[in-house]
């Protein structure tokens, strides 16, 4: 069972700064509490007993409301001094997990994935890396990903054309020890561009479609509809 989760929530949320611009991206309220505590009880639901936050741009802001614990959680921090990109933030974290396998999210987002069955495929595929993924009808604001018997082929970039697509939905469980291993401490770099697509063909990386609730509030129009939506939020 997954016990340890890797939160990014260093992110500057450029897009979202008509809205919010006094707090991180993750720490933007929703029905008057930061979008954090929906991804805790989430996380809580599935029995997640540590999380290593990743954070960076107006970091004390989290850390001040956090502290060590959250609903049952402990809580460690590290925070870039430099931007390292998604794959430098994830690596900097990992350092501070002891668990095999490693959940891994972004904390301006929520992906409904149930864990306990996300893992079991993890573990059964024999899984190095494994992706949640995400039916969409308009794949026009993310990059799309082709499957093959379970594995990962191909990742399209994004396009802009409004059609149905297969997306990365940012959710992602990782062998600790080999991504360390294939990874260099303090190197800026992206996990999905320099780790994910380099290493398509030597990973056993695998995808897994879900089709649970998802939204990305980096935008204002989701983050407005988030303010509906998490009112009725099942975790709770």
């Amino acid at each position: 069972m997954l016990k340890e989760a890797i939160i990014l929530a260093g992110g500057f949320g450029s897009r979202l700064q008509s809205v919010v611009n006094d707090v991180p991206k993750p720490m933007a309220p929703i029905n008057h509490e930061p979008f954090l505590n929906y991804v805790f009880d989430y996380l809580k639901h599935y029995h997640i007993e540590h999380v290593v936050l990743s954070t960076g741009y107006l970091a004390d802001k989290i850390t001040d409301y956090y502290k060590n614990q959250f609903n049952g959680i402990s809580i460690s921090y590290t925070k870039e001094m430099n931007p390292l990109g998604t794959g430098g933030g994830i690596r900097l974290a990992m350092e501070q997990c002891t668990k095999k396998d490693i959940l891994v999210l972004n904390g301006d987002s929520f992906f409904d994935v149930n864990l306990y069955r996300y893992y079991n495929q993890h573990t059964s595929f024999h899984s190095d890396c494994s992706l949640a993924l995400r039916k969409v009808n308009n794949a026009a604001r993310y990059g799309t990903i082709k499957l093959g018997n379970g594995f990962i082929k191909s990742f399209k970039e994004k396009d802009n054309i409004e059609q149905p697509g297969l997306i990365n939905g940012g959710v992602y469980i990782l062998n600790r020890e080999l991504y360390l291993g294939k990874t260099i401490a303090n190197e800026a770099f992206s996990i999905e561009k320099d780790f994910f697509e380099k290493r398509i063909n030597e990973l056993n990386l695998l995808g897994f479609e879900y089709d649970g609730y998802f939204i990305d509030i980096g935008i204002p129009e989701d983050y407005k509809k988030a303010q509906d939506d998490f009112k009725g939020f099942e975790y709770r």
